[in-house]
C-alpha cells in the first residue's frame, strides 16, 4: 500500500516549515502596538467572557507600560495554563468575540497572542511567581495529569497542600502534551509548561499508574484527605462498519498523538486521505495530514455546517490548508482491495423532522488509502469501579457548581463532568474544585 508509507514526497525541511507556529509570536514593538489597541473597558466583556475570568484589560494594561512579568503573573493567577490557552482556546469565540472593538469597520485586539506574548516571556526568564502558603498536613489524590488535573493540583500546592498526581501515561500533561495539533502547540512548549507547573513544589508525580489497574478508587479515599478525578474522555467511538480495522484505517486521536511524539518523517501519509466527522480533532487531523504531504484530504461530516463541532475559524484554517469539506453524508461502506483499504462508500443525508441526520438512498465513494475517525470520545466508566461511585450521568460525572461529585470528599473537573470540552474549561474545573476541596479541608 503505497500510503502506508511516507513516500518523501516532501522534504524534512518543507516538513518542519509546515508544522512551525500557526501564528508566529508578537515580537516587543508589535505587542506594544497591539496592547495600545485596548479600551480598557471598565466592564471588560473580555474578561466575562474568559472562563477561567482573567483580567484581560489588566494584563495588556501591564504590557504597554513594559510590565510583562506582571502581565504573565495576572493571567497565570487565574489560569495556571494560560500559554497554552493563549495557543488553542478558541478566542474568536469568547475574549475577542465580545471585544468592543470587533465591529464591521474595526477588528477585536488579538488577545490570544498578547497572552501568548506575555507567558512566553516570563518563561523565558525562568521566573516562578507564586508561592506555596504554610503546609496544611492534607494531602490530595489528583487522577489525571491533563489541563484539570494539573489546574487542581497546582492551585491545592499553591494553598499549602501536598499533592500526589497519578497519569496513565509516561509523561503528564494530557491533551496538551498528546492531543493537540503539532502546528497548535509544539512539544516543547507543552513540556516546559508543565516543568513551570510542577516548580511551584508540593506536587509529587507518579507516572505510568491507572485508576482501575493499580489502585481503585476506594484505596485512594482511604489514603488522601480527597481525591479529584481528571480523567479526561478515555474512549473513542466506533463506526460499527465492516473493515473498521483494514489496514490504512486509524483512529484519529492515536494518530494525531504519534504525530506529537515521532519523527514526522516516520508517520504513514495516504496520497487519498479521507476525515470522517465533523469536530475539531477532524480539523486537526485532516489540516496535519495536508501538512506532511497527503495529495488530497477530505473531510466528511453527516450534518451541516452550523451543526459541526469545529468553530467557524477552524473549518477555515482546514480550507485554507487545502482540506475539502464535505457535509451532509454518512459512511455506510468500508472498501478494501487485496485486504488495504481501497475507498469508502457515503450516503447522503437530510435533516429529519428532530434535527437528525437521516440517509437519503443516494450514494457516493471516494478512494482512499487513508481513513480516519474522528467521531467523538466519550467516559468509560469501568475505571471507577462497582462499589461507592460518583454519579454519573449522561455518560459524564455528576458535578455541583464547584465541582464535587456525589461522594463527600471527591471532587472532577475537565472532559469527564458535563460542559464543552476546552481546555481552558478544564483548568476552570480545576480550580475551582482546589478551592471547594480547601474550604472541605480546613471548615469540613
Amino acid at each position: 500500500m503505497t500510503g502506508d508509507i511516507n513516500s518523501g514526497r516532501l522534504s524534512p525541511e518543507q516538513i518542519r516549515r509546515n508544522f512551525s507556529d500557526l501564528h508566529p509570536p508578537l515580537n516587543e514593538l508589535q505587542a506594544q502596538q497591539e496592547s495600545a489597541r485596548c479600551l480598557f473597558c471598565h466592564d471588560a466583556p473580555c474578561t466575562e467572557a474568559c472562563p477561567t475570568g482573567i483580567d484581560i484589560p489588566g494584563f495588556i494594561r501591564k504590557i504597554t507600560s513594559g510590565n510583562y512579568r506582571g502581565a504573565a503573573t495576572t493571567i497565570l493567577a487565574e489560569n495556571i495554563m494560560g500559554g497554552t490557552c493563549a495557543n488553542v482556546c478558541p478566542v474568536e469565540e469568547l475574549c475577542e468575540q465580545v471585544c468592543v472593538r470587533n465591529t464591521a469597520e474595526d477588528k477585536p485586539v488579538i488577545i490570544g497572542q498578547l497572552q501568548r506574548f506575555a507567558t512566553d516571556h516570563l518563561f523565558e526568564l525562568g521566573i516562578q511567581p507564586f508561592k506555596r502558603a504554610k503546609d496544611s498536613g492534607k494531602h490530595i489524590a489528583v487522577i489525571g495529569a491533563g489541563p484539570a488535573g494539573l489546574s487542581c493540583a497546582h492551585r491545592l500546592a499553591v494553598l499549602g497542600h501536598q499533592v500526589t498526581v497519578y497519569e496513565s501515561r509516561d509523561r503528564p500533561g494530557g491533551l496538551n502534551e498528546y492531543g493537540l495539533a503539532a502546528y497548535k502547540m509544539l512539544h516543547r512548549r507543552a513540556a516546559s509548561e508543565v516543568a513551570f507547573i510542577l516548580d511551584i513544589g508540593g506536587i509529587n508525580m507518579e507516572t505510568g499508574r491507572s485508576l482501575g489497574v493499580d489502585f481503585d478508587l476506594a484505596e485512594l479515599r482511604r489514603k488522601y484527605d480527597a481525591v479529584f478525578i481528571g480523567l479526561g474522555h478515555n474512549a473513542v467511538h466506533a463506526l460499527g462498519l465492516e473493515n473498521e480495522n483494514a489496514p490504512g484505517v486509524y483512529n484519529a486521536v492515536e494518530f494525531i498523538e504519534r504525530i506529537r511524539q515521532q519523527d514526522l518523517g516516520s508517520l504513514p501519509v495516504g496520497r487519498n486521505v479521507v476525515v470522517i466527522g465533523g469536530g475539531n480533532t477532524a480539523i486537526d487531523i485532516a489540516v496535519q495530514m495536508k501538512k506532511l504531504g497527503a495529495e488530497t484530504v477530505t473531510m466528511v461530516y453527516r450534518r451541516g455546517y452550523p451543526q459541526m463541532g469545529a468553530t467557524g475559524y477552524e473549518q477555515h484554517v482546514a480550507q485554507t490548508n487545502g482540506v475539502l469539506i464535505r457535509t451532509q453524508a454518512q459512511p455506510v461502506c468500508i472498501n478494501t482491495d487485496a485486504g488495504q483499504l481501497a475507498s469508502i462508500e457515503f450516503e447522503y443525508t437530510v435533516m429529519d423532522g428532530a434535527g437528525r441526520p437521516a440517509g437519503t438512498g443516494e450514494t457516493f465513494v471516494l478512494p482512499a488509502d487513508q481513513l480516519f475517525k474522528a467521531i467523538g470520545q466519550s467516559l468509560d466508566t469501568t475505571p471507577l469501579g462497582n462499589g461507592d461511585t460518583p454519579h454519573v450521568t449522561a455518560g459524564r460525572i455528576a458535578v455541583n457548581n464547584e465541582q464535587r461529585t456525589s461522594l463527600p470528599d471527591v471532587w472532577a473537573g475537565g472532559d469527564c463532568t458535563p460542559g464543552d470540552d476546552l481546555t481552558v474549561i478544564a483548568v476552570q474545573d480545576g480550580k475551582l474544585a482546589a478551592h471547594s476541596i480547601d474550604e472541605y479541608l480546613n471548615h469540613g
